[in-house]
């Protein structure tokens, strides 16, 4: 295993740390859970940087990489529903969301043996659903348009990404019949 898939590991192993800090009941466990979420955000930039720049991109990578990213955003909305400062609604159509995306990318994988890249679309949703997370945490009394309006900002890239990623599957789909 490499390090940037190492990093996505310890990504994932974060989730459960971030969600029991999140509900204990330390006077500062709000600080400690966004301290660990935004680790958790850095060590995404930083396997995909060291992928990058040498030449370390994996399959396990392709695969591992967005879904540490699925399971700590998932969780810290799960978390922000069930603390009843996020519309349950959100988490649900983002769950909905990272199935479909998981099975057609499982399916494409069955085919091929391979996934798509990720995309700048899903890279921006990712980010915008990190800082609206992270303010919803530290300044839960912002208002509720500002929250709506950030979580709904996410999830239209997410969905935006989504849709490409399909197309873009279908295209490298299409080219791997005609090769064979």
């Amino acid at each position: 295993m490499n390090l940037p898939n190492a990093l996505s590991l310890l990504r994932i192993l974060l989730v459960p740390i971030f969600v029991v800090i999140f509900f204990s009941n330390s006077p500062d466990a709000y600080f400690i859970a966004v301290f660990i979420f935004l680790f958790a955000g850095l060590t995404d930039i930083l396997d995909g940087m060291i992928a990058r720049k040498y030449n370390m991109i994996t399959r396990l990578g392709r695969i591992l990489d967005p879904l540490a990213d699925k399971f700590m955003i998932f969780s810290a909305l799960l978390c922000l529903s069930i603390k009843n400062m996020l519309p349950w609604w959100i988490t649900i159509f983002y769950l909905i969301k990272e199935i479909l995306q998981i099975v057609f990318g499982a399916v494409f994988y069955s085919r091929l043996k391979d996934v798509p890249s990720s995309n700048k679309i899903g890279k921006t949703a990712t980010i915008i659903f990190y800082i609206a997370i992270v303010i919803l945490i530290l300044f839960n009394h912002v208002s509720y348009q500002l929250k709506i309006s950030l979580f709904l900002l996410a999830l239209i890239f997410a969905l935006t990404s989504f849709v490409t990623y399909y197309f873009s599957a279908v295209k490298v789909a299409s080219g791997k019949k005609r090769s064979l």
